[in-house]
């Protein structure tokens, strides 16, 4: 009898129904050009290469990246969350690029300068998440 409960128990615990949750973000996809930068005195316009553009301070290691200004009024706002095809990662915004530059990315190395190199310049498509409100 005690077997019988406890299986009975069982299926009801696994056949419940959980509620299902909204989405909170739509996510987009755009093609861009993507570079890698790091955090060097000679790849920033500032004194201390680690704090971009919006103040957060880069150490090797994050996953973030820069976009162009022109991103920036597509939705890739400061802590957008970015998925990049060629990584299984997800990417936040964290710094901005120069305003020559359209339909870019510069994604965060930290200071290994040759790795950054061996990326060179790629066309490929990203994923950026807009919040649902």
């Amino acid at each position: 009898m005690k077997k019988l409960l406890f299986s009975f128990i069982v299926l009801a615990s696994c056949t419940q129904q959980k509620p299902v949750q909204k989405p909170t973000h739509e996510w987009i996809g755009h093609e861009v050009t993507a570079s890698a930068y790091n955090s060097v005195f000679w790849q920033t316009d500032t004194i201390n290469p680690s704090v971009a553009a919006w103040g957060d301070t880069l150490q090797p290691g994050m996953k973030c990246i820069a976009v162009s200004r022109d991103l920036i009024k597509m939705g890739l706002q400061h802590n957008t969350m970015v998925k990049i095809d060629t990584f299984p990662d997800t990417f936040y915004v964290k710094d901005k690029m120069h305003y020559r530059w359209r339909n870019r990315i510069d994604i965060y190395m930290g200071e290994d300068v040759k790795k950054a190199r061996e990326w060179g310049r790629r066309k490929l498509m990203i994923c950026y998440a807009i919040p649902i409100e």
